[in-house]
């Protein structure tokens, strides 16, 4: 559904996007994962018509996206990362307007947004600017679909929502990729690439992995070590000063740690942190996440 073929893209001497290729298939809910400054921003972009690549080319539903703009923009329905509805206009009145847009009705369509809109249906006079930070995300998701795209394209629409928002979000992604949907959805979040079909994991404009989370996980092999003790501030940096240390980095409550070619042995780096002193120790093997190959790959990268 969505191909792209060695895009590029720089802002001055800054380059976005290096040599970028990547498939998204049909009804597939794809994750492009990435902290900020990656390139999935400028990729998003590019595939919704607002802006031009430098190099290379893309096509959605075998439409090039510069040669077939008009019919891409019919295709598509996009969010941005931005909250970029009309703050001034009441619920309703966002939702009418952009169907107008694309010569459809609210009624024509419901049965597609119903379940997202319905959810905001009770304040549908309430002006958009004062929608709390989950309602303005349905009210957006819902104003991408009312003119019942093929392709949706959401640029992390989870950022700066709350937990409860976050998970609502994905279920109705989830249920909107039964209505024969496709997704192409980009966040900072690696908890939420779990949560998708297939993954590209973005770093500095270069893709560095494409695969399901669990064979990129599975694919990974190495060896992580949890780590925990009283001091944890001297703890980062005891570890990080051991001579066989390839990396240790905080992970919520405790530190994953990294040796060198994976020789480090648990009672080995027991031994080590009891003669640093530490105390209420905890040092266990554990099995990798999508954080823990996300880090390692951009180690490997630099």
């Amino acid at each position: 559904m969505i191909k792209i073929n060695n895009i590029s893209k720089s802002y001055g001497d800054t380059k976005a996007l290096g040599n970028i290729s990547l498939e998204v298939k049909r009804n597939e809910l794809f994750g492009l994962i990435g902290s900020d400054g990656a390139g999935k921003t400028t990729l998003m972009r590019i595939l919704t018509t607002l802006l031009l690549p430098d190099e290379g080319s893309a096509e959605i539903a075998g439409r090039d996206v510069v040669a077939r703009y008009k019919k891409i923009r019919k295709l598509v329905g996009y969010m941005p990362g931005r909250f970029s509805l009309y703050q001034d206009l009441s619920v309703e009145e966002n939702l009418q307007f952009f169907a107008t847009v694309f010569n459809t009705s609210i009624k024509e369509n419901y049965d597609l947004v119903k379940d997202i809109y319905s959810h905001i249906e009770p304040f549908k006079n309430r002006l958009a600017g004062r929608l709390s930070g989950g309602m303005k995300q349905k009210l957006a998701l819902s104003c991408a679909l009312i003119h019942k795209p093929e392709v949706l394209i959401l640029d992390e629409p989870t950022t700066g929502v709350d937990a409860v928002s976050r998970k609502e979000f994905w279920e109705m992604l989830k249920n909107l990729q039964k209505k024969d949907i496709t997704i192409l959805v980009s966040t900072p979040y690696m908890d939420e690439a779990d949560l998708c079909d297939r993954v590209a994991l973005i770093q500095q404009g270069t893709i560095l992995e494409v695969d399901t989370p669990m064979e990129i996980v599975n694919k990974y092999g190495r060896r992580i070590i949890a780590v925990r003790s009283k001091e944890m501030y001297r703890l980062i940096n005891d570890l990080r000063s051991y001579k066989k240390t390839e990396s240790a980095f905080a992970f919520g409550q405790v530190i994953h740690y990294t040796g060198l070619d994976d020789d480090v042995e648990v009672t080995e780096l027991e031994h080590y942190l009891d003669k640093k002193n530490h105390t209420d120790l905890l040092v266990e093997e554990i099995h990798p996440g999508i954080e823990d190959v996300f880090m390692g790959l951009m180690r490997k990268g630099l």
